[in-house]
Order: C-alpha cells, then sequence, then structure tokens
C-alpha cells in the first residue's frame, strides 16, 4: 500500500474512533447523569437544639462548639470545613479561640461526616442556604455579640458565595483559609476535558488522591488521624467532584463583591489550590476593596500548607485570626501580612513549582 493509501486509512480509522468516542459521550450522557442530593421542601422551622442543627426540609446536622461557660464570648465564631472533611477540624482551634473569649460553632455540611447524604453533592444552593440560616440561629442565641464566619478550602468557597447575595448572612468580618477558588478558567485544558467526560461517563465512580504525591500539611501525625477517621471521605464520587469546581467556579468569579472586613490566610506551600487561582481572587477583591470602607487584610505563611489550621504551625494563625477579631486594623502578630502580596507574587515569578491537578 502507497502513503496515500496509508494516510487515508489512518484518517478513516481517526474519524471511526472520533466517531466511538463521541457515541459513547452521548450514550454515556443519556445513561448517567450526576446525582445530587438537594435539600427538600420546608416542612418546619429551623432550630439549633444542643448538638443539632435542625434544617427546614427537616435534616438533623450534627453541631460542635467551644466556649468558655463562665464568661459571656466577646465575639462568636462560625466554622465551615473543607471538601471530604466535617466539623472535627475545628476542635483544636475551637479550643483555642475559646481562651481569648471567643466562641466557636461548626456543623456537618450536608453530604459530609455525620450529615445526612454521606458523600453525595448536595448543590451550591443548599450549602449556601444552610450557612445563612445556621447564621440566623447563632446571632439569635448570642444577641448584640459580633459574628464571624471562617472557612476552610471548600468552607470558604462556600463563605464567598453567600456574603455576595443580596441576602447574605448578617457577619461582621469573614476568615479565608486557602479558600477553593480554583475555577475552570484556570485549570488546564485536558483537566476541564477529563472532568466532563467523567461525570458524564462514570459519575458514581470514585477517585482517591493516591499516587499524585500531595502534601496537604507538614503535621504528619493529624494526617494519619484522618486516615482512620471513618468520617473523612476517602473516595469521592467524580460528581462531587464536579459539584465542587461548580462552587470554585461561583466563588471566584464572585470574589470581587466580598463584604466586609475580611482575613485571607494562604500558605506559600500550598499543593491543592495553585496559585494562579488565588492571585486572581486577590486581585479582584482588592481591586473591589479600594472602592468600598472596609479593608481587607491578606497574610501568607512561609511554611503553610494547604491545611493551614492543623499544620505544625497552626497556634501562629490561631493567634493571628483572635488578634484580627480583637482588632482588624493592627497588623498580625506573626507578621504574615506584611508584604504577602509581594511575596506570593514573587514566588511565582521565580517558577515555583505550582502543580496543576484535577
Amino acid at each position: 500500500m502507497n502513503n496515500r493509501g496509508q494516510a487515508l486509512m489512518r484518517a478513516r480509522a481517526g474519524k471511526a474512533l472520533l466517531a466511538a468516542l463521541l457515541t459513547a459521550v452521548l450514550v454515556g450522557a443519556a445513561a448517567c447523569a450526576p446525582i445530587t442530593r438537594p435539600p427538600g421542601e420546608p416542612i418546619n422551622r429551623p432550630l439549633l437544639a444542643g448538638d443539632f442543627f435542625h434544617t427546614a426540609d427537616g435534616q438533623v446536622l450534627p453541631v460542635k462548639s467551644w466556649r468558655l461557660e463562665k464568661d459571656p464570648p466577646r465575639a462568636v465564631l462560625i466554622a465551615l470545613h473543607g471538601f471530604n472533611d466535617y466539623s472535627n477540624f475545628f476542635a483544636e482551634p475551637g479550643a483555642f479561640l475559646a481562651t481569648r473569649g471567643i466562641a466557636s460553632y461548626a456543623y456537618d455540611q450536608r453530604g459530609f461526616g455525620n450529615a445526612p447524604g454521606h458523600g453525595l453533592w448536595p448543590g451550591i444552593d443548599a450549602l449556601v442556604a444552610d450557612l445563612k440560616t445556621f447564621a440566623g440561629l447563632v446571632r439569635d442565641r448570642n444577641p448584640g455579640t459580633p459574628l464571624y464566619l471562617l472557612g476552610e478550602s471548600m468552607g470558604g468557597a462556600v463563605i464567598m458565595v453567600a456574603i455576595a447575595d443580596a441576602d447574605a448572612p448578617e457577619a461582621d468580618g469573614v476568615i479565608l483559609a486557602a479558600p477553593a477558588v480554583w475555577g475552570r478558567v484556570t485549570m488546564p485544558w485536558y483537566q476541564r476535558l477529563a472532568l466532563w467526560i467523567g461525570v458524564r461517563l462514570m459519575p458514581g465512580a470514585e477517585v482517591t488522591g493516591r499516587g499524585l504525591k500531595i502534601t496537604p500539611s507538614d503535621n504528619i501525625e493529624m494526617l494519619k488521624a484522618l486516615g482512620r477517621d471513618p468520617l473523612v471521605i476517602k473516595a469521592t464520587r467524580i460528581d462531587a467532584i464536579y459539584g465542587l469546581t461548580n462552587l470554585m467556579d461561583r466563588a471566584l468569579e464572585r470574589s470581587a463583591r466580598l463584604k466586609g472586613p475580611a482575613l485571607i490566610l494562604y500558605g506559600q506551600k500550598d499543593e491543592i489550590i495553585p496559585r494562579k487561582p488565588t492571585q486572581i481572587m486577590l486581585d479582584r477583591v482588592a481591586a473591589a476593596a479600594a472602592k468600598l470602607p472596609w479593608r481587607h487584610r491578606v497574610a501568607v505563611y512561609e511554611n503553610g500548607y494547604h491545611m493551614l489550621l492543623r499544620d505544625l504551625q497552626a497556634k501562629t494563625l490561631w493567634r493571628d485570626i483572635a488578634h484580627w477579631i480583637a482588632d482588624p486594623s493592627i497588623s498580625l502578630p506573626s507578621g504574615a501580612d506584611k508584604g504577602a502580596r509581594e511575596r506570593l507574587d514573587l514566588t511565582a515569578a521565580k517558577g515555583a513549582n505550582i502543580k496543576e491537578r484535577l
């Protein structure tokens, strides 16, 4: 066979393969669909009772709280956990802040921990609505006390979306620890394509982080404990990753609408959320804040990883948080806010090894 014949055969084979792939995607899209466990119709009045948050649609979300019994708190904080985690993430920070007169509440968000629908994505609207309702209940329980919202990773993204709404929760400030803002606009095309195909062909397939060589924290003992904790999700459904990506898209999009004073914390060794989307978020936040009466404070920790609140240097961040709540106008004790943006940009300019992962 001559060269022309071989080229024709390759072209036909390529077209056949492309047609087969498109057919598989179309058939998969028809047969499979992402599973979302959205809230049901309201059936009762939301209630915060004991260790549980009773939602309007009848779900019961576990709640943990930390406070000193003898004295009323000078501030109250609501902490939202990250993806595949649950309320226990704030056990040590909550206990520490309680000694500084700051009471803390954390609940298992739908689909995580001991909340209903373990492992299933509840949808952005459900996560945001729960935060707004819970914030109202906590404020009612602590009238006249300043209220702050803290979110780690996915929790930070939920707060960013909620605080940008017209009916945003009434808060005196927000604290974002390594917020999940890795939107599609900053993802490589092959990752976007893989997610697009995966959620259509096998939305229920589960993936793990094994083999990626990611270091989420330098606190190895803490990571081992998470590995033994049955409430921490180890294998994640693809449709849950797809839902998280949608949330990150929206958080990055709304970052310019961040209301009220904010403390934004980022680790220079973060291998989970790449630096590029974080820089885009900070640029948008700074541009918007220049026109507003409040100011945002950014802190970059040289030895910080993604799980900043549980790294080996976590107490440094806890002190910074307590200090900022007491007076957001004064520099942080750690000095991590001094030249933070310059250090972040400089590291990127030097070609830091930022790994882009799905």
